[in-house]
């Protein structure tokens, strides 16, 4: 026995078994009647095995009852599903038996909208179960899956990464990201001004869509681009869009009024005072956070907005009395990524500094000049390959050529259809389908990766990520998306790591995890234990860089600020 269990929950109670190291059983099944007893009662297991986290970890939470380990078979059969080249397909563990007995497969149930201000609506049972032994023989088979992968070991760490992550959202989702009602009212007033009654644009709002219509000469609905956009054309100036950029070169005077307007309006409608009652309770934001989310393992929540909560709205995120927040952003996560998965040997050099990596890069192959020097990498990274991005290119791989050479690769790949792989063997989806042009399909880019958008109560992700959707577009598109693909999904098999070290640091302080994106960690911790979670989130980014890529010179350093309020961090 290797300290790891199966357990199963039927009805009110639950069933468990003990396992080999093969997933056989390694001794009789225990039937138990409840959960909390059966999981309680065992803290000598390593490591549970179970259908999904988030079914059941949140009701272990709430008897205080924390797990150290555990593998979830959903988690695990949409990671290896993709592997296969079968994204899309339903993960369910029910869907996942089927499959094994040629039986016809059950969709997966609708993904729920977590319920305003609900600490656990997110991770109510969901109808379909499947009994212990099934789940057995669905675990089995993972087993061989996974040894059959491109990369086995790699595989199984990306699973564990993977689970490991989904006993951090559970907790963070439980502990809350603490939140001032008092203050976000401050701020809404001195922003918007007063409310009216109705629920109409506050006062503030108001002033501005008048100024903007004052300035066409005609009543202009400023929250409706068609609308702006037919003025300006009746104005004289053609515009293709109301995006700020675009905005920003017109000689026209409603350009402050509408810009302002459009800036205020967002806060308003993504997280005015509605937003305050609905996802606000007890001095706590639970959003419910979603582990893998996108395709590129970037996480995303369930509701509340919480990964693109406007700056001047943090003000409202406080800790508490005694407490503090730590900060936490790691340094240029993506460059130092991709000089660890391409091994390019001066790029690593330049990743096993601590400093500045933008700066050191510019110093070798940019004549100084940081900006260019960032544009040049990120533009590798992304796929700015045409203009200045094509001579900035040829810069990078002359100096640079492995690491070059991955990405274009990986464009490669993805434009003649291939299965492209983070690290560790997070996929990308295949392309669904062709068009009489050629076209394949791909996941939808966030239409405004720069963070300009708007987000709206729901479902949210990060920007400039990609979601599960599908659109058709272009082979080169494609590529461009599989470049980026092997960085940021590899970056995001990272994170998890570094959350599950953190997690394992933290695990005897009281400091909680409560925020987390992409290259960000927020830690609420007593005063006093504030230094040690600094050290620890050091430590954590060290330990995913050398878990993850194993033994090179980069570096993963975090800029880390110990605060009062979330907006002082930066």
């Amino acid at each position: 026995m290797d300290g790891r269990w199966a357990l199963a929950t039927e009805g009110d109670g639950a069933r468990l078994v003990p396992l080999r190291p093969d997933g056989l059983p390694a001794g009789p099944v225990v039937d138990e009647p409840d959960l909390i007893t059966a999981v309680r009662s065992r803290p000598e297991v390593d490591r549970w095995v179970w259908r999904s986290t988030a079914e059941i970890y949140p009701r272990l939470l709430s008897a205080g009852v924390r797990v150290e380990r555990c593998y979830d078979i959903e988690g695990a059969e949409q990671l290896l599903l993709g592997h296969e080249g079968r994204l899309g397909e339903p993960r369910s563990a029910a869907a996942a038996l089927a499959r094994l007995h040629n039986g016809p497969v059950p969709a997966d149930p609708p993904q729920r909208t977590a319920e305003p201000g609900s600490q656990s609506s997110l991770f109510e049972p969901q109808p379909v179960t499947v009994p212990l032994e099934s789940l057995l023989e669905v675990y089995g088979d993972q087993l061989r899956r996974h040894d059959a992968a491109e990369h086995p070991g790699r595989m199984r760490l990306l699973t564990a990464a993977e689970s490991a992550g989904m006993l951090v959202a559970a907790e963070m989702n439980r502990a809350g990201l603490p939140w001032r009602a008092d203050v976000h009212r401050q701020v809404l007033h001195d922003l918007l001004g007063e409310r009216y009654a109705g629920g109409g644009e506050p006062r503030r709002l108001a002033v501005l869509a008048d100024e903007v219509s004052r300035a066409f000469g005609r009543r202009v609905r400023p929250d409706l681009p068609a609308d702006v956009v037919k003025a300006f054309s009746q104005a004289g100036v053609k515009v293709r869009s109301t995006r700020r950029w675009e905005l920003e070169e017109i000689d026209h005077p409603a350009v402050r009024p509408l810009i302002e307007y459009k800036k205020l309006y967002r806060i308003w409608v993504a997280h005015g005072w509605s937003w305050l009652q609905d996802w606000v309770r007890d001095g706590r934001f639970r959003p419910g956070y979603l582990p893998g989310g996108t395709v590129s393992g970037r996480w995303t929540t369930n509701g509340g907005g919480a990964l693109q909560i406007p700056k001047v709205i943090r003000r409202a995120v406080v800790a508490d009395e005694g407490w503090r927040l730590v900060v936490a952003d790691a340094d240029q996560m993506e460059p130092r990524v991709l000089a660890a998965i391409s091994r390019d040997a001066g790029l690593m050099e330049i990743a096993g500094h601590k400093g500045d990596l933008y700066a050191l890069l510019s110093d070798r192959a940019f004549s100084g000049d940081r900006e260019h020097a960032k544009l040049a990498l990120l533009g590798a990274i992304y796929g700015q390959t045409s203009g200045d991005g094509l001579k900035n290119l040829a810069a990078l791989r002359r100096r640079f050529p492995a690491a070059v050479a991955y990405v274009d690769e990986a464009a490669r790949a993805g434009e003649e259809g291939r299965l492209v792989r983070t690290w560790l063997g997070r996929t990308s989806p295949r392309a669904v389908g062709s068009d009489d042009d050629g076209e394949a399909g791909l996941p939808q880019e966030d239409p405004s990766p720069s963070g300009d958008s708007m987000s709206m109560p729901g479902s949210s992700g990060a920007a400039g990520d990609f979601t599960p959707g599908y659109a058709s577009t272009n082979a080169r598109a494609r590529g461009r998306f599989t470049r980026n693909f092997v960085v940021q999904g590899s970056a995001a098999d990272w994170a998890l790591l570094m959350l599950a070290a953190l997690r394992r640091a933290t695990a005897g302080m009281c400091a909680e995890l409560v925020f987390f994106q992409h290259d960000e960690v927020v830690v609420h911790c007593p005063q006093e234990e504030a230094e040690r979670v600094v050290a620890a989130i050091q430590e954590a980014g060290e330990l995913a860089g050398r878990t993850a890529f194993g033994h090179t010179p980069v570096r993963f350093p975090f800029t880390t600020a110990v605060v009062k309020c979330y907006a002082d961090a930066k």
